[in-house]
């Protein structure tokens, strides 16, 4: 897939917040301003994937020697800050409405939801070729809660509409909001476990070592470390202990090693340090227990 879809995705997407806002506005209604940062916060998700596409085509240089792939998960850091403090904002906003109910015109929540569930569709429709992809999995899911979102407001403002309860709108806009705040928190603590150089939550650092070991002519492995360099791209560094041996026999463990790794765990940046002798017994740090031959 084209980074340009998800430059068009985007600028979709930005369109709708800028139509909710101003529906929610004109329309009194507090659902569809909290529905507009609830599509705000599929921008970070976006951007993320944009720039994955986008800078990985880009080399690394004498600064920036692993290069630009964090760019995408500073931005997406930033941008949940900002949700989580408007959602919080916006939840307040709710409750002053219960409080205080207010009358809303509900032909503007009508067709502002249905100008959104069209955008929010379109945007499905456009990614559904890479369900494969865990990226843009994770839009085609948010833009599924999206769609639930538009449908629910829709279903309020026709309630509203037969019965008068405009209670109904801040319940709505209760509900969205705590929808915002718990997928900006996930974007939150996920930008921020990269950004800390956190191990990738889909593998365990005994796990990788374990299955190291099982390489003949490795007999220890310790000083393990595993970290998401951004963009899909996995690092890892360890030391591997191995009997006395020629260098041509050191090449052939090291490229068996990044084999396994590569095809078993998808980790594509590999640094291995081969030691003859392992760590001293008081060091506590080897890991797991050196295979014994």
């Amino acid at each position: 897939m084209r980074p340009s879809v998800l430059a068009w995705a985007m600028a979709a997407t930005l369109g709708l917040v800028i139509a909710e806002v101003f529906g929610g506005w004109l329309g009194h209604s507090i659902a569809l301003l909290n529905d507009a940062v609830h599509n705000l916060s599929d921008v970070p998700a976006l951007g993320i994937s944009w720039l994955a596409m986008h800078w990985a085509q880009r080399p690394a240089d004498d600064e920036k020697t692993y290069g630009y792939r964090r760019a995408g998960e500073l931005a997406a850091f930033t941008n949940a800050v900002f949700l989580v403090l408007l959602s919080l904002w916006l939840g307040w906003e709710s409750i002053e409405r219960l409080r205080s109910p207010q009358n809303v015109v509900e032909s503007w929540m009508i067709w502002t939801s249905m100008a959104a569930l069209a955008v929010n569709g379109g945007i499905t429709l456009a990614l559904v070729r890479g369900h494969k992809d865990l990226n843009l999995r994770s839009i085609l899911v948010h833009n599924f809660g999206d769609a639930l979102s538009n449908i629910a407001i829709i279903i309020g403002a026709v309630v509203i509409g037969y019965t008068g309860w405009h209670w109904v709108d801040p319940i709505l806009g209760l509900a969205i909001g705590v929808l915002v705040l718990w997928s900006s928190t996930g974007i939150l603590r996920a930008s921020a476990h990269v950004l800390l150089e956190g191990r990738p939550k889909e593998m365990g650092v005994e796990e990788v070592a374990r299955a190291i070991l099982k390489v003949d002519g490795v007999t220890e492995v310790h000083d393990v470390h595993i970290w998401s360099l951004g963009g899909g791209e996995i690092a890892l560094s360890c030391h591997a202990r191995v009997p006395d041996m020629h260098m041509d026999q050191c090449e052939s463990i090291l490229g068996r090693i990044k084999e396994l790794v590569k095809k078993d765990f998808s980790i594509g940046h590999v640094t291995v340090q081969l030691e003859r002798a392992g760590l001293p017994a008081q060091s506590g740090y080897v890991m797991p227990e050196p295979v014994k031959r």
